[in-house]
């Protein structure tokens, strides 16, 4: 047989006969099926998409098999750096390399035979979508979730742009490798911050990865415990944020991070060098660097102490990395006989470190981070660390120096970007009535055509564009700036799972009636690198028009698929540095679509992915060429198989089982069983 003409004919006949278009006035047995959209940064499907997009593909037509009314979209997340940089380099338009791609990109999807139904297809750096995320953007704005405000970010000084924390890989932009830095600068943000219990409480009800649910629970990384002030030497109070306040009697100092706002204030002029060193060699290094428990822990004393409302001890400030301001007071107290990081950090400095708790099960080495019973607290003596971090709080309280307090590691969402390609901030900024959300009417935003697209010292290509910037303020007609900045590409696909089934719909981002019919998504499928990015975003834009009205669910996805990585030949992450990379399309002109499909098929785990072997397509292929002479057998000693009673029944149970099993292979997208 000839399998690549196979292949043509009948997806020719599936395009001729609809067979796989999603009929929307029969959504009794509807089934949601999606893969994270791709970004057309290059012209080819790698086999990443392929691992992806073939395999689930495969899972769409078992669904359909089984009498669903599957629907299943694809489109393009089509904003961001890597066509913006292509354009500085080649001057070609972003919209235009971006909008080739993309159509290669569908032909190559159709040549796999996928099952997409195109009608629905959706292009985020289009005005016809982009409307409706500036939409989302002036609702949440409306809603109070939307501000400005000046805060440290990430950003990288080679593309002039702030980065999300996923962007930053190892202290460096993941696109350019230069080195991230801190800056204080004034940012939109979104308040995830305002979800972050609902978005915790709600994870178990989710037929997700175990660990996509804890990587979730980590992120949010929700902490009940105290605010205690500690008195300093001017009148002020430095408050600290602590889950132990039991062993708030064994605080030998306190730790402030580099960027808090009374570093400038607290350090005396002895220290100012040593200060203002330590404080830029922190902005240099990420977020997660700085808390790794591994690595030497540093610091540096500001001069300056500050009184412990417990027991009135005088006890030293510090700033040291391992504390970010973004979470809680960006302040914590030091106590290292009972925390490992306190510890490390204090028998480094040579600092006093005063044990409160006896471990009731017998001494250990330092740290004592086990619960136990109190000593050396005065009336708290004997009390149990659970008992004692009520009675602490109730004192603090009394005392007007502390009080109970529940906080979480999650920070607002940043969506500033000073990127040409991208959606533009629907907002005005005006010297009269502020920062004011363009009318609804007026959308969309449209990103001009021509310009320059180089950032230049951090500033927004935009803010360059004089006809672009200059508007009148909707509200007291006076000269205004539109703002300069266009959002983060996470941002259109955080909730471009409800446009999919209203892509043709030029009135309203989606119709409330029929989204509720479809979604939330039955089956979602894509990598583990997005479970604190997109997928907590997602959520979170979910809970948010569910909290509007907008819709009737609150959760997006029911149920989370993560595919595993296909590596190269060497058992390495394919790279072009090390000459691994395998393309899919060689082998495509010689074996086919669906020799490659099955190959992906059987010869990996779909969750674990693994390295590429040359020789597993060449037998995927010969396995296909004996499937063909079975069937011709077949064919030709029909009647001799019907006069075989005895062996018809055998066959059956055989048929019958693997039915059985292939059926849950696949529910469970394990298909190198099902092969």
């Amino acid at each position: 047989m000839d399998f690549k003409q196979n292949e043509k004919k009948w997806q020719k006949y599936w395009r001729e006969h609809k067979i796989f278009e999603f009929d929307e006035n029969n959504l009794k047995d509807k089934y949601y099926l999606l893969e994270m959209f791709s970004y057309p940064s290059g012209s080819n499907l790698h086999l990443g998409h392929w691992f992806n997009y073939a395999l689930s593909d495969s899972f769409g037509r078992f669904k359909t098999m089984q009498g669903k009314n599957v629907f299943h979209p694809m489109g393009f997340d089509a904003f961001g750096l890597p066509a913006e940089n292509y354009a500085l380099k080649t001057g070609i338009h972003p919209e235009t390399s971006t909008l080739n791609n993309m159509q290669k990109m569908e032909q190559q999807l159709t040549d796999i035979g996928a099952t997409y139904d195109w009608r629905y297809e959706i292009k985020t750096c289009m005005p016809d979508y982009y409307k409706w995320t500036q939409w989302l953007f002036v609702k949440l704005m409306k809603a109070g979730l939307a501000d400005q405000k000046h805060a440290p970010v990430n950003s990288c000084p080679s593309c002039q742009t702030v980065l999300a924390n996923e962007q930053v890989v190892d202290g460096k932009c993941e696109r350019c490798e230069s080195e991230v830095v801190k800056k204080h600068m004034t940012q939109w943000f979104l308040k995830t911050t305002a979800y972050a219990e609902q978005l915790l409480s709600d994870l178990p009800k989710l037929d997700w990865p175990e660990k996509t649910k804890i990587a979730q629970t980590n992120w949010i990384g929700k902490s009940v415990g105290a605010e205690i002030d500690f008195k300093l030497e001017n009148g002020e109070n430095l408050t600290v944020f602590t889950s132990r306040p039991d062993t708030a009697f064994g605080v030998t100092y306190v730790v402030l991070a580099p960027e808090h706002k009374l570093v400038e204030v607290l350090t005396t002029d002895a220290q100012k060098d040593a200060v203002s060193k330590y404080v830029y060699e922190a902005s240099k290094k990420d977020d997660i660097t700085r808390q790794s428990t591994s690595g030497e822990k540093t610091g540096v004393f500001t001069g300056s102490y500050c009184i412990n409302p417990l027991n009135n001890k005088k006890v030293p400030v510090f700033i040291a990395d391992y504390v970010l301001s973004t979470y809680a007071t960006g302040a914590v107290m030091g106590v290292a006989a009972h925390d490992e990081r306190d510890f490390e950090f204090a028998k480094k400095i040579g600092l006093d470190i005063v044990k409160v708790i006896n471990n009731p099960k017998g001494e250990t080495t330092l740290p004592y981070t086990n619960e136990g019973i109190l000593c050396n607290s005065q009336e708290f003596d004997g009390l149990t660390s659970k008992e004692a971090k009520a009675k602490i709080v109730e004192r603090l309280e009394k005392l007007g120096a502390g009080r109970q307090k529940v906080n979480y590691k999650l920070r607002d969402w940043s969506v500033s970007r000073q990127r040409y390609w991208g959606c533009p901030i629907p907002v005005i900024h005006c010297e009269h009535c502020g920062a004011v959300p363009v009318p609804e009417k007026d959308l969309p935003v449209e990103l001009p055509k021509t310009m320059e697209y180089k950032s230049k010292a951090g500033s927004s290509p935009l803010s360059r564009n004089e006809k672009y910037m200059n508007v009148v303020c909707p509200i007291c007609g006076l000269p205004a700036k539109r703002d300069p900045d266009t959002l983060d590409t996470f941002v259109c696909s955080s909730w471009y799972y409800l446009r999919y089934p209203n892509a043709n719909n030029c009135e309203k981002p989606f119709d409330s009636e029929l989204t509720n019919k479809i979604l939330p998504v039955d089956t979602y499928v894509g990598g583990m690198e997005h479970a604190c990015s997109h997928l907590l975003y997602s959520r979170f834009i979910t809970k948010f028009l569910h909290d509007q009205g907008y819709i009737d669910f609150d959760e997006p996805f029911k149920r989370l698929i993560h595919q595993g990585m296909i590596l190269g030949e060497d058992g390495q992450k394919m790279s072009k540095s090390k000459g691994n990379i395998v393309n899919p399309d060689e082998y495509l002109s010689e074996y086919g679509t669906d020799a490659l499909r099955l190959y992906l098929m059987f010869g990996f785990n779909f969750t674990d992915g693994g390295p590429w072997n040359v020789s597993g397509i060449k037998n995927m292929h010969k396995f296909m060429e004996r499937v063909e002479r079975v069937i011709i057998k077949v064919l030709e000693t029909k009647n001799d198989y019907e006069q075989m009673e005895e062996a018809e029944n055998e066959l059956e149970y055989v048929r019958h089982n693997s039915i059985k099993n292939a059926t849950q292979n696949m529910q469970n997208f394990e298909f190198n069983s099902v092969i």
